[in-house]
């Protein structure tokens, strides 16, 4: 019911936080999925940061699709792309991705991914500020400031920039 209605915080984490993430070949393909449920009226994405082993998202699912086909495709695809990928080019990697799970050999993404929808623009506020700060804390040391890290929408409110093509403020 709400899942049209309201924005969610949506967190996805990789298997048992392996930086799987940390090559920027795999961000980009979360960036390109992220841009192709846009463009495909499946989500509006009003802020993302994608860091070394998991992903913050504040997206809304647009009618007719649900959360959980949404979340569901976008985590099989991004995961299936990824494996294919280190399978072809880090082989090594695949057996740290082995699945306990009796319906797969390898898994990339936890099962479990978090969604809380946020009721009101103080919420989403407080959920961005929270992933654009991700970066900048001290165990990940990735940027000084959030607008310095690229995969992440803190430039688009900070500066009014979306290099990526699929951003929507949450005020609109």
């Amino acid at each position: 019911m709400h899942e049209h209605q309201y924005p969610a915080f949506f967190t996805a984490t990789i298997l048992s936080w392996k930086h799987i993430l940390k090559p920027d070949k795999y961000k980009q393909l979360i960036i390109d999925s992220l841009r192709f449920l846009v463009e495909n009226n499946r989500v509006i994405v009003y802020g993302f940061v994608i860091m070394p082993n998991h992903l913050h998202l504040i997206w809304k699912i647009m009618p007719p699709f649900s959360k959980s086909e949404v979340q569901r495709d976008f985590l099989k695809f991004t995961g299936q792309c990824i494996k294919n990928d280190i399978q072809k080019n880090h082989p090594a990697v695949l057996e740290k991705l082995a699945s306990t799970q009796g319906d797969r050999k390898y898994q990339i993404w936890e099962r479990n991914s978090l969604s809380i929808y946020c009721y009101s623009n103080k919420v989403i506020l407080e959920k961005l500020t929270y992933i654009h700060n991700n970066p900048n804390q001290p165990h990940w040391n990735l940027a000084h400031v959030p607008e310095d890290y690229y995969y992440s929408s803190a430039r688009f409110y900070e500066f009014n920039q979306d290099e990526f093509g699929f951003l929507t403020h949450y005020r609109e």
